[in-house]
């Protein structure tokens, strides 16, 4: 329960000041808390757990969702879902290696990811895929993992990140996904593709069945990215 109360204070940015201040207990009381040293009653739990605008069942929860798959973390989603953005600021705040799984594969073929598939096709990428997710989860290495957007149509890459992984789907509108990646620069989704949205929100359509199969889904559309990142922290516990 102390490093729950640790982290959720962390992904919201409180002081141990602040938070204490909130709730009406000391700060020693407050640091002997997060160190696993304090017992505390269940008013002075609903206080804390107030001030760090989370219930009391988030904190006492005997069986978070992180760790019981293994203590690494796959974000899920389409390009524009915010896996770059999102995925380094929750790795850190939970002291782990952000890793880009496309990054990896193309280390793995010596080229990049336009190459690979000009050259050697989809099947060629999706094997590289699984090889390169079963080469990071044998390292038993804890990390944050970006996975790609097709991950889940590679039936055994998506079934080694959910064995491995607690999985996490960073939800999106359409708009926000198309407008996103325009907003870094890349036109080629929208350029003479007049029915560009209709193709995004088919391909979105037909992978939300199994993007929903993830351990936790935050909706990135209705949040800013700081309160994303502390939405994905508090939810995996």
């Amino acid at each position: 329960m102390g490093l729950r109360v640790r982290r959720t204070r962390a992904a919201r940015k409180l002081t141990m000041r602040e938070v204490a201040e909130t709730s009406g207990v000391s700060l020693r009381f407050l640091s002997q808390l997060e160190a696993g040293e304090a017992n505390i009653s269940i008013g002075r739990l609903a206080s804390v757990a107030k001030a760090l605008g989370v219930s009391v069942v988030e904190l006492v929860a005997e069986n978070p969702r992180w760790g019981q798959k293994g203590d690494s973390v796959a974000l899920l989603g389409l390009r524009g879902a915010g896996k770059s953005t999102i995925g380094p600021r929750v790795a850190g705040q939970l002291g782990l290696e952000f890793i880009e799984l496309d990054e990896r594969i193309e280390e793995a073929a010596g080229m990049a990811l336009a190459e690979i598939f000009s050259m050697h096709g989809e099947g060629y990428y999706r094997r590289l895929e699984t090889e390169s997710l079963e080469t990071l989860l044998g390292q038993q290495r804890p990390s944050v993992i970006a996975l790609s957007g097709g991950i889940v149509h590679n039936e055994d890459a998506f079934a080694a990140a959910r064995r491995g992984c607690t999985t996490v789907w960073l939800k999106a509108q359409p708009t926000d996904h198309m407008q996103r990646v325009i907003d870094q620069g890349d036109r080629r989704p929208v350029a003479n593709r007049p029915d560009a949205m209709e193709e995004l929100r088919a391909i979105l359509a037909a992978r939300e069945p199994l993007y929903s199969l993830a351990d936790v889904t935050v909706d990135t559309s209705r949040l800013s990215i700081d309160e994303a990142v502390a939405q994905v922290v508090v939810e995996l516990g």
